[in-house]
């Protein structure tokens, strides 16, 4: 099995927060998404024949695709490629964008997936993070969805903000729980470089939270959403049974997929390449039947670490016999003395052969894989 990931690399405004790929300026849309469906046709072979199970149409904002560049991307990937018979099909979508007439006509075309960006459910906290939306529309826009017939529906949210009390995070899971979704994905707030977030810290208008009220928010949340049938199956994601989101699971576990559109990532198990992020030289490539892109060929050293970093962020955590078969002896042998420490202080726990982060210790993942990948 293997995954496609379409990257949008378009937004009407920019996110204060936001260090993806994208612009602001809408003027070749749709000649990108013509250079997009020239670049599948291109790429046909490069998962080798698999099977693809997941179709996920990420950003950016996607939800800025008319029905007709939809329809067309769709198409052409099921003629370029072999796909299951029931695929997971994503679209992330932002609130404002959704009308009742959009949703019914993303599901006829086969979307059966939908990925809001809420990030939070208070009207200051959006302001702040320069959010097009309202906390009404963010709660009307699921509400829609699921009277449109969508029976799949995940919605993003943003923590550890310092500007954002603890009794607006709770508001804002209480009413995420409230709206019944099948799916969370909760992300700390990291200020990145080239943002406005990042000129806000230098001109000392906002600061990282202090890293007890962060450790805090997330207990609140793993527990809240713990108690109301939501599985923690990794770091930053939250499903209902059999919700689990198919297309980033196939990530973690080092499925193979390919990524499309400017800036986008692509893995096949031995390499790693990513396309130009710049829609004008993407673009420029395409119009001339062209890839511009970079690749790395993975060590073996890479893809263990790549295995140790993905597997501990989930709750299935590293198969011990999966590192022991698949790598080196001198790396397995590396492994298991370097797990010992965290064994010992209950950092980690061993449930038969796969080897999880504690709950007390979820707030050192980072940490821990840090000190378990191998650099040389």
């Amino acid at each position: 099995m293997s995954g496609i990931y379409i990257h949008i690399p378009y937004c009407k405004s920019i996110c204060n927060y936001c260090d993806f790929y994208k612009t602001a300026s809408l003027s070749s849309v749709e000649k990108t998404v013509l250079n997009i469906a020239k670049e599948i046709e291109l790429r046909k072979d490069y998962l080798d024949n698999s099977v693809v199970d997941t179709i996920y149409f990420g950003g950016g904002t996607p939800s800025i695709l008319t029905m007709n560049n939809l329809k067309m991307l769709l198409s052409t990937i099921n003629s370029s490629f072999t796909i299951s018979k029931s695929p997971e099909i994503t679209l992330e979508a932002n609130p404002d964008d959704l009308t009742y007439e959009y949703l019914h006509e993303i599901r006829s075309v086969g979307v059966n997936r939908l990925s809001i960006g809420i990030q939070s459910f208070s009207d200051s906290d959006l302001k702040m993070m320069k959010r097009r939306h309202t906390a009404i529309e963010a709660e009307a826009s699921v509400l829609l969805a699921k009277s449109s017939g969508f029976s799949n529906i995940s919605i993003d949210l943003i923590y550890g903000m310092e500007f954002s009390t603890n009794e607006q995070f709770n508001q804002n899971i209480d009413k995420a729980i409230s709206l019944d979704v099948q799916h969370i994905s909760a992300y700390h707030l990291t200020i990145e470089e080239k943002t406005t977030f990042y000129l806000y810290q230098k001109q000392g208008k906002i600061r990282e939270i202090d890293e007890n009220r962060s450790n805090e928010q997330l207990l609140i949340l793993r527990n809240k959403l713990k108690q109301n049938g939501f599985e923690h199956y990794e770091i930053s994601n939250f499903a209902k049974p059999n919700f689990i989101s198919q297309h980033n699971s196939n990530y973690w576990k080092q499925v193979p997929y390919l990524g499309i559109g400017p800036s986008a990532h692509s893995y096949n198990g031995e390499s790693r390449q990513w396309n130009i992020a710049s829609v004008m030289k993407y673009n420029k490539a395409l119009d001339n039947n062209m890839l511009y892109y970079d690749k790395e060929v993975l060590s073996e050293t890479d893809k263990f670490n790549d295995y140790i970093i993905t597997s501990l962020r989930t709750a299935l955590g590293i198969n011990i016999g999966y590192v022991e078969t698949n790598f080196s002896p001198y790396l397995a042998q590396y492994f298991i003395l370097s797990i010992g420490k965290f064994l010992k202080n209950n950092d980690l726990e061993l449930d038969e052969q796969n080897l999880k982060v504690s709950t007390k210790s979820i707030f050192l993942t980072d940490y821990i894989c840090s000190e378990l990948i191998y650099v040389q």
